[in-house]
């Protein structure tokens, strides 16, 4: 799962919000330094993390990509599992996804003190170019995608992989719908444990 998964599934608490969001950018235990919250959405990430690529319908979804992208299929699965929550944004939130990334972008502004450096680093492009809504779109979706190769140095021409999106796409969609339901329900019972 990528951004929007992560930031959805923390529910309403804005600080879970925030952990689960930067918590790629922080290492081994030295996610103990922050405020209680954000601690707990960092954990809710690495939750998150190890539920998707152990369940065998997000790696079934990968497997179509493995041979031509190899490492990568994992990071363009998370990016097309993305794209699915923001395509059928209506199925699971009764605010316009247009509304939800505003909120999430004004949040981070007004959060910047809590962020690591390379979020900082992230966050004009990310908001600039509303990455959260641009998921939504095939469009907005390569222009990620071009993003992402330039950030891995064109080691496998990401962007190409809108083919195999259009190729798949129906069985990738439903692969999606059953695998969110579960995750979804995961991450209710993770944060009630945390």
């Amino acid at each position: 799962m990528n951004f929007l998964a992560h930031i959805f599934l923390s529910g309403e608490n804005d600080q879970l919000k925030i952990g689960n969001f930067m918590a790629d950018s922080i290492r081994g235990k030295s996610y103990k330094k922050y405020p209680k919250e954000i601690r707990k959405g960092i954990l809710l990430h690495r939750f998150i993390d190890s539920f998707t690529d152990t369940h065998p319908i997000y790696r079934q979804s990968k497997h179509r990509l493995h041979e031509k992208y190899g490492h990568y299929s994992g990071v363009i699965m998370d990016i097309f599992y993305d794209h699915y929550l923001a395509k059928n944004w209506s199925r699971y939130s009764n605010e316009k996804l247009e509304d939800y990334a505003e909120r999430f972008y004004q949040l981070i502004q007004s959060k910047r003190h809590l962020l690591t450096e390379r979020i900082h680093g992230m966050m004009p492009y990310m908001i600039g170019r509303n990455w959260l809504v641009s998921y939504a779109t095939l469009e907005g979706l390569e222009m990620i995608m071009f993003q992402m190769d330039h950030r891995t140095k064109n080691r496998v021409a990401m962007h190409e992989s809108i083919v195999e999106l259009k190729q798949f796409d129906a069985q990738f969609e439903q692969e999606f719908f059953i695998f969110f339901d579960e995750l979804q329900m995961a991450c209710r019972e993770k944060i009630r444990m945390l």
